[in-house]
């Protein structure tokens, strides 16, 4: 009976073990969180330990390819100089300034052209002509219309932001099953109740996923940004490094950018998480 028991016990590991990698491969499958972070570590690990071996064996120019320990070096002289926290929190502000005022006008505006047939004749074709025009050929007019001081920063990260993100919020709202809206018409509910408890509601976890892909979008335009009469903060770091030809304070500033905005990206998902937790059953 021995062998036969260890036949069967040999079996049932396999079938567990081919469900687990079926769930895992098929399209949409599932990942053990456990087994998801350690694929995020190893790429991780990968890409650094790629750079590192790139750089040691000289294959490009330390000075055009500084090690990842020299990076780090750059980066405690720059904390130690004590402009790198001043740096970043500039940055910061301006970034999150530009991103709020951009989502202050387009989540409401944005309701109202997917919602609205004229208003969406009103403003979707200028919005789709003004999306292709290239911020950076703003930064002078910018200049002249708003100054030199946080408001031409902020405006040219608004700029960078505010047509894309119009544009998606109201493609969210088109979205709303239109049996969603006839349910509440049938219920008596008025147009301002439609619009706030049934469409904005219903587009609501689909708004956040917008406002989270446009935040990355909002710090990519922060070193054009920071071209206008800047004299502090990472994109000026950056600039002013690559002047001087200091490549490992380009890295730092470019690494920095990336964790902040990772942080940041991982801040929606939680909350993203937490305000529509049925999306994650």
């Amino acid at each position: 009976m021995w062998p036969f028991r260890k036949k069967l016990q040999q079996n049932a590991k396999e079938e567990t073990n081919n469900c687990v990698r079926n769930a895992v491969w098929r399209i949409r499958g599932d990942l053990d969180q456990s087994l998801y972070l350690s694929i995020v570590f190893v790429s991780f690990i990968l890409f650094f330990g790629t750079w590192e071996v790139l750089s040691e064996l000289g294959v490009f120019n330390k000075i055009f390819l500084p090690s990842p320990g020299d990076v780090i070096a750059r980066m405690a002289s720059w904390f130690s100089e004590g402009d790198l926290i001043n740096d970043t929190l500039i940055s910061m502000f301006r970034v999150t300034s530009g991103f709020l005022i951009s989502a202050a006008i387009a989540i409401p505006l944005g309701l109202f052209i997917g919602s609205y047939r004229p208003v969406q004749a009103f403003f979707e074709p200028i919005i789709e002509f003004a999306r292709y025009m290239p911020a950076v050929a703003f930064v002078p007019l910018v200049l002249l219309w708003v100054g030199i001081d946080e408001g031409g920063k902020i405006t040219i990260i608004w700029i960078g932001t505010f047509f894309q993100m119009i544009l998606m919020i109201s493609e969210d709202i088109r979205r709303v099953p239109m049996a969603q809206i006839e349910a509440g018409q049938t219920m008596g509910a008025s147009q301002g109740e439609i619009l706030n408890l049934v469409i904005l509601k219903s587009a609501m976890p689909a708004i956040l996923d917008t406002l989270r892909v446009t935040l990355g979008w909002a710090w990519t335009y922060l070193v054009v940004a920071e071209m206008v009469a800047a004299n502090s903060g990472l994109g000026y770091a950056i600039l002013k490094a690559q002047r001087f030809l200091q490549t490992d304070k380009i890295f730092v500033g470019i690494l920095l950018i990336g964790v902040i905005g990772l942080a940041m990206d991982q801040l929606f998902r939680f909350i993203h998480r937490r305000a529509f937790p049925w999306l994650y059953h």
